[in-house]
C-alpha cells in the first residue's frame, strides 16, 4: 500500500480492515447460507460503520475498503459494494425524502439495497433495455405513474433486497436515451423474483415487472435521464471492482509465497525453481500495475478529472483481467490442493470469473477506452 503514498492513518486502517474481516466478518459469511442475503453480516457492516462511509467518502476511501476486505473475506466485501452500487444512485440523484427514509437504513445495514440494470436481452448493452414504463397519469409537466412490465436478470441482491434502484424505458426507440431510474420498494404490487444458481456465493436474482405502479415521487434524477444515474454510479464503482480484483490477486500471491516457500520438490523447495520463481515474479508484477492503475482512476474520481470514464474502465479491465491470471497461476502452483473443495484457492477461483462479466464486460471496457481515446483526439464518428 505504501506505494501509493498513503497516509499512515490510511495504512493503519487498512490493517484493522484486514483483521476486522478475518475475525468478525468471515465467521458471519461462514455461518451464511450460498446464494442468499446474509443480513447479519449485512448488519455488522453496518456496525462497524463501513455501510457508512459508503456515502460520506470518496473513490479511494471506496477502493481501500473493497481491498481490504476482499483479501481477507470476499463474501464481506461484495456485500459491502451491493449496498453502495444499489443505493449510491439514492444518495447522488435521489429526493431529499428518499435518502432521508432509504439512507439510514442502508448505512445501518437493516435494509438491502439493489441496482436493476441488466435484462435477459440487455447485458452489457445498457442501451437495449427494454423494461417498459408506461404512462399511467400524466399532468401539465410530464407524467406522473408508470407502471413497469418486463424482466430483469442477474440482478444482485435480488429476489431479497428491501429496495431496487430500477431503470426502465420511458421513451421508446431511443437507445440510451430515454430511460429513467426509478426507486421502487420491495413491496410493490406485482413486483416479483426467483433466485438464481450462480457459479460464485453471492445472491443473484431475476425479477418480473408485472404493471408495477411508480410516480414522481419515485423518479431518481430526471425523467429520460437514466443512463446518466447508471453511467455516474458505474464510473465510481467500475474502480472500486478493481479494488475487490486486487484484493483477491493479492491474497492469491501471498498464499502463493508461503506455499512455494515452504514446499519440498527435486531436492528443494518449489521457489528454487526458476519457472516457478518467475510465475510468482509475474504475478507480483501484474497485480502491482493493476493496483496502481486502481487507485490512480480512484483519485481522478476524487478530483473531478474529466476523463474519469477512460480510467475506470481500464481499471476495471486491467485488475479483472490480472486476478483471473494471479489466481489460475496460485492453483496451478499450488497443485490439486488447491482444488479441493473449501480451499481459500478454490473459493477464490469462483469468486475471480464474474467481475469480468458484471458491471461491463471486459470488452465492453476496450469498447470504453477505445471511444474515449478518439473523442479526445477529435476523431470520435
Amino acid at each position: 500500500m505504501s506505494a501509493f503514498s498513503l497516509e499512515p492513518q490510511q495504512i493503519a486502517w487498512c490493517a484493522e480492515l484486514r483483521t476486522l474481516a478475518a475475525e468478525r466478518l468471515r465467521p458471519l459469511a461462514e455461518k451464511g447460507e450460498p446464494g442468499r442475503v446474509n443480513r447479519a453480516l449485512v448488519a455488522e457492516l453496518g456496525r462497524l460503520g463501513l455501510l457508512e462511509r459508503l456515502f460520506t467518502s470518496g473513490a479511494v476511501d471506496l477502493c481501500l475498503m473493497r481491498e481490504s476486505l476482499a483479501y481477507a473475506c470476499t463474501e464481506a466485501e461484495t456485500a459491502l459494494a451491493l449496498q453502495g452500487l444499489g443505493a449510491h444512485p439514492v444518495h447522488a440523484y435521489g429526493t431529499p425524502a428518499q435518502r432521508a427514509h432509504w439512507l439510514p437504513r442502508v448505512s445501518e445495514g437493516t435494509a438491502v439495497a439493489a441496482f436493476a440494470l441488466s435484462e435477459p436481452g440487455a447485458g452489457s448493452d445498457a442501451g437495449a433495455l427494454a423494461l417498459r414504463a408506461d404512462v399511467e397519469t400524466a399532468r401539465a409537466d410530464g407524467p406522473s405513474r408508470w407502471r413497469l412490465t418486463g424482466e430483469k436478470c442477474w440482478i444482485s441482491n435480488a429476489p431479497e433486497a428491501d429496495c431496487y434502484t430500477v431503470f426502465a424505458r420511458t421513451t421508446p426507440g431511443t437507445g440510451a436515451r430515454g430511460v429513467t431510474a426509478f426507486l421502487v420498494p420491495a413491496d410493490r404490487p406485482g413486483l416479483t423474483g426467483a433466485a438464481l444458481e450462480m457459479l460464485s456465493p453471492h445472491p443473484i436474482g431475476s425479477m418480473v415487472f408485472d404493471a408495477v405502479p411508480v410516480t414522481a415521487d419515485d423518479v431518481l434524477g430526471e425523467v429520460d435521464r437514466g443512463f446518466r444515474v447508471a453511467m455516474g454510479t458505474l464510473n465510481l464503482f467500475r474502480p472500486s471492482v478493481g479494488a475487490f480484483a486486487v484484493g483477491m490477486a493479492q491474497a492469491a500471491l501471498d498464499a502463493t509465497l508461503t506455499h512455494t516457500a515452504g514446499r519440498d520438490a527435486f531436492d528443494g523447495k518449489l521457489r528454487d525453481l526458476q519457472t516457478v520463481a518467475h510465475q510468482v515474479a509475474e504475478m507480483a508484477l501484474r497485480t502491482e500495475a493493476a493496483r496502481l492503475m486502481v487507485y490512480a482512476a480512484a483519485t481522478a474520481y476524487d478530483e473531478g478529472a474529466p476523463d474519469v470514464p477512460k480510467r475506470a474502465a481500464m481499471a476495471k479491465l486491467l485488475a479483472t483481467e490480472t486476478a483471473q491470471y494471479v489466481v489460475d497461476t496460485a492453483v496451478q502452483l499450488h497443485g490439486a490442493r488447491a482444488l479441493h473443495r473449501g480451499h481459500m484457492l478454490e473459493h477464490l477461483y469462483r469468486e475471480v470469473r464474474a467481475p469480468r462479466i458484471y458491471e461491463g464486460a471486459s470488452e465492453v471496457q476496450r469498447g470504453i477506452i477505445a471511444k474515449e481515446l478518439y473523442a479526445s483526439t477529435g476523431e470520435a464518428p
